[in-house]
């Protein structure tokens, strides 16, 4: 079983979503928004989000981090922003050398919904859908459980592909 952190980066609320993946079983481990003081300068708010981060990572002990990719917008101060806030995250991941996965938005809405110009409500029940919670998540916290379940879904399309290339020839290879 491996044990995900994704990460729906923002620099004033950040989503985050743990999950445990097997084979093809998801389960859902916890979920929730890093919320920072807004009245305070962006450094102060990136050191907050690294903090957090850091404190996600020692409290599950994520062996595989997923983040989603910085989409250029019509703002360019918030994309430059949420840049800032995806590095301080992955900073704190690769400080405690845990890999590093980044998704574009649109694979993350894709690998969930089937469709990859999903609104937030379809990425909400997918999630709620596919981890068989009681209730749909937090919009932040809906998108870092998809991230973490893209990146489940990748990684197990590899390791099916490895496997079925191994097959052929007669012997596995991962």
């Amino acid at each position: 079983m491996t044990l995900i952190l994704g990460i729906d980066p923002g620099s004033r609320i950040a989503g985050y979503g743990v999950i445990r993946a097997a084979a093809n079983k998801l389960q859902y481990v916890a979920s929730g928004c890093i919320r920072v003081d807004t009245s305070r300068d962006l450094a102060y708010r990136l050191k907050q989000i690294n903090e957090s981060v850091t404190k996600l990572i020692e409290a599950y002990g994520p062996q595989e981090f997923a983040i989603e990719q910085v989409f250029m917008g019509k703002n360019v101060d918030s994309a430059l922003k949420l840049g800032q806030a995806r590095g301080v995250a992955i900073v704190a991941a690769a400080l405690q050398d845990i890999p590093v996965y980044e998704y574009a938005a649109r694979s993350v809405k894709q690998a969930v919904t089937g469709k990859g110009s999903a609104d937030k409500e379809q990425v909400q029940k997918m999630v709620q859908t596919l981890l068989k919670l009681p209730g749909c998540p937090q919009e932040d916290a809906a998108d870092a459980l998809a991230i973490a379940i893209c990146h489940a879904n990748s990684t197990q399309n590899l390791l099916a592909q490895a496997g079925a290339r191994g097959q052929r020839r007669g012997r596995m290879k991962l």
